[in-house]
């Protein structure tokens, strides 16, 4: 890959799809902590709230320094911690392999999500500034590395880890090498950038609303995170458990259902960047959220062809919102992209880790089945994007308004 600095005019494809890669290597690694949870459940004789417990010491060692690292690189990039991101990862799966106590599985899964907390917000400045303006393509293609890399590690789990063993994980700390090596050339692009365009001003556009209406706004996105993630964690941490109690299929046979349903999430968040950066943000955030709830209300009734049907649907319907989300936010609060990431990105996690324990709690107590039940509604929170102020509307419209 070549390093030269290009001018902010241009989108570089090659830097932005190295992130994404990369991003892809890290979540595939992340990715095999909930794909473990059906064998170490049963291997430390756990319980679904010391499963949801070991969720959330990932997700939320992930979320509360996501955006701390975001204000601080704000003000002072650091070029080269997306690869000491990517070496606290290789740390975490190290320790995950060799844990022989339930406590160090807590351990190892709190430094993979430090390697989270420090490789996001500075993987999704990098994907912007090599955007050339198409921000929500370099936002969707850098977050659709993360889903196919979420929807790799279950299968990796199925077909290498669960045969194998759990010290067959450290065999991922090769992936983590590569990715290393990777982002440390991205490190080096990033910082000829910032060298190059040092003395260059920056226009940064102006927001005419108040600061009330742009705090405001942002909580009506953080409500929609909630809403998206806590759905999607209810089948991320859960799905397995869900269709091997229900329909009796096998743990291999759950782990490849995960599969095409994170293969969807995946499929979903690409298709979202072109249609965020068309219609416009507000739009997508519309479509995404809203348009998936008659999908969630039908799962908990549906049969064995139709769940996966069902999943397939929400997966790529619901994966859409969350890159017009960031871009949305970033253009509500100009000139800090890193914060907003971090704070995207941080939500997202947390309300992953809080959620899995939560759901945890209600599994064992209620039954996996009415989990789904109760988080078919979620989508309905998606009527509050009526609340969000007209912006982010997308080329088409400026289209019609020039012609």
């Amino acid at each position: 890959m070549s390093v030269g600095a290009p001018g902010a005019e241009d989108t570089v494809f090659r830097i932005i799809m190295a992130i994404s890669i990369c991003h892809m290597l890290n979540d595939t690694m992340q990715s095999l902590i909930p794909a473990l949870y059906p064998m170490i459940k049963e291997s430390y004789a756990l319980d679904f709230t010391q499963i949801g417990l070991l969720g959330f010491v990932f997700q939320v060692t992930a979320s509360l320094l996501q955006p701390l690292v975001g204000m601080y690189t704000d003000k002072r990039p650091l070029p080269y911690s997306l690869a000491a991101g990517m070496a606290s990862t290789l740390t975490g799966l190290v320790l995950l392999a060799y844990a022989h106590s339930y406590w160090m599985l807590l351990l190892g899964a709190g430094v993979v999500g430090l390697g989270s907390s420090i490789f996001h917000p500075e993987a999704s400045r990098v994907a912007r500034l090599a955007s050339g303006g198409r921000h929500g393509l370099a936002q969707a293609l850098f977050q659709v590395g993360g889903n196919f890399g979420t929807a790799i590690g279950p299968l990796l789990a199925a077909f290498i880890v669960l045969p194998r063993g759990q010290e067959s994980v450290a065999w991922f700390a090769v992936i983590a090498l590569v990715g290393m090596t990777i982002l440390w050339r991205v490190g080096r692009w990033y910082a000829d950038h910032r060298r190059t365009n040092a003395k260059r001003p920056v226009a940064i556009p102006q927001i005419l609303m108040s600061r009330n209406r742009v705090l405001f706004s942002i909580a009506v996105l953080a409500v929609l995170v909630f809403s998206k993630h806590l759905y999607m964690t209810s089948l991320s941490s859960y799905y397995t458990f869900y269709v091997i109690e229900r329909f009796g299929v096998s743990v291999q046979q759950a782990q490849i259902l995960l599969f095409v349903f994170l293969g969807a999430v995946a499929v979903g968040t690409i298709a979202g960047g072109p249609m965020s950066d068309w219609f416009g943000t507000k739009f997508v955030i519309w479509f995404s959220i809203l348009g998936a709830l008659p999908f969630t209300l039908a799962l908990p009734y549906a049969g064995y062809t139709l769940t996966i049907v069902l999943t397939v649907v929400i997966g790529f319907v619901l994966a859409s919102a969350f890159s017009a989300i960031v871009v949305f936010a970033q253009e509500l609060v100009p000139g800090r992209v890193g914060m907003i990431a971090g704070l995207f990105f941080g939500l997202a996690f947390g309300v992953g880790g809080i959620g899995a324990a939560v759901l945890g709690v209600i599994a064992d107590s209620q039954g996996i089945e009415f989990v789904y039940t109760i988080c078919s509604y979620l989508p309905l929170l998606g009527l509050l994007t009526i609340f969000l102020p007209a912006i982010g509307k997308g080329k088409r419209h400026a289209l019609k308004a020039t012609a």
